[in-house]
């Protein structure tokens, strides 16, 4: 038997991302719930989200993001051998979204998956991706988080439709001589998986925010440190903390027990909402664009969500 040649390490070569045009602001809602903006800013922290057309899919975003992301590499399609969407909100389960959205994209016959790990998906798709280049199994890999939520909310419910949104971020992944993805700290926690549920198939989401809240802030920020410990970097090297946007005071105290004093903490929440899968690539792709980060710099990126489930490393900057 012959074993393929393998790379020692893998690299995130481009972020590209992609929001919705129509913006909602907590006034908007305020109109169609019992709310407002200092309830929701003082809760979540969000001012505004961005909504998917009523015709705009889950495959529609991730096209988007991962055109730009695949565009900002320097990769042709041809070059792309494997295409992994992470996403917990299809309209339907057949077929997969990777491999429609490989099609749409002019990717040719590639490995084709996706992955539902919630909110953690981006980062469990992150590290399949870089164990598949360092195997052997890939040379490229476009891997692409995309979610319409605002499908699977009751948009009268004001526990989940002030904080749920949509969006796509993608980011390509390449062999490199040295590692620019670290190893992934995931698990799960099983034994709460009521606390974020879709029942069926006609029903909406349901999330019991304070016990999501409790085991955020208390459970997560050891996970960040050992995803730093197994790359061999200490807190305080981050340039950047990009966490799951899913509520800015559970960013904020999992950001402060972290220690990374000189890292940029991304907030992108407040004017994207929570996207699940979509918000890391997302707020990292946009803090890229704004120049908040430069190339080479450390970024510990770090998922949680339904499942429960979690998953973080550290990750060098394209």
């Amino acid at each position: 038997m012959r074993i393929p040649d393998v790379a020692p390490g893998a690299k995130i070569l481009a972020f590209g991302h992609y929001q919705p045009a129509t913006i909602v602001t907590n006034d908007d809602l305020a109109k169609v719930m019992d709310t407002n903006d200092e309830w929701i800013q003082s809760r979540v922290g969000i001012r505004e989200r961005r909504i998917a057309a009523e015709g705009e899919s889950v495959e529609d975003m991730a096209v988007q993001a991962g055109g730009k992301a695949l565009a900002a590499s320097g990769l042709s399609a041809s070059d792309v051998d494997l295409v992994i969407v992470a996403t917990c909100t299809l309209e339907t389960q057949i077929p997969n979204a990777a491999a429609v959205v490989a099609h749409r994209l002019g990717i040719d016959s590639p490995g084709a998956f996706d992955v539902n790990a919630a909110c953690a998906g981006f980062c469990y798709a992150l590290a399949t991706a870089s164990a598949a280049v360092r195997g052997g199994s890939a040379r490229n890999v476009l891997v692409i988080g995309s979610e319409k939520l605002s499908q699977w909310v009751d948009p009268t419910d004001r526990s989940t439709a002030v904080i749920f949104a949509d969006g796509a971020g993608a980011a390509v992944v390449a062999p490199s001589d040295t590692p620019g993805i670290g190893p992934v700290v995931w698990g799960s926690s099983g034994d709460k998986s009521d606390a974020i549920i879709i029942p069926d198939r006609n029903d909406s989401l349901h999330q019991e925010g304070q016990a999501v809240f409790r085991w955020a802030t208390t459970a997560l920020h050891p996970v960040a440190r050992q995803a730093c410990e197994r790359a061999g970097v200490d807190p305080s090297e981050l340039a950047a903390f990009v966490p799951h946007q899913a509520n800015l005071r559970i960013i904020e105290a999992i950001a402060r027990k972290l220690g990374a004093d000189k890292a940029v903490v991304a907030r992108d929440i407040v004017t994207a909402g929570n996207t699940s899968a979509a918000s890391i690539p997302l707020a990292l792709s946009r803090m890229i664009e704004r120049g908040e980060v430069r190339s080479g710099d450390l970024a510990l990126v770090l998922g949680f969500g339904a499942g429960l489930t979690y998953a973080g490393q550290v990750i060098e900057v394209p």
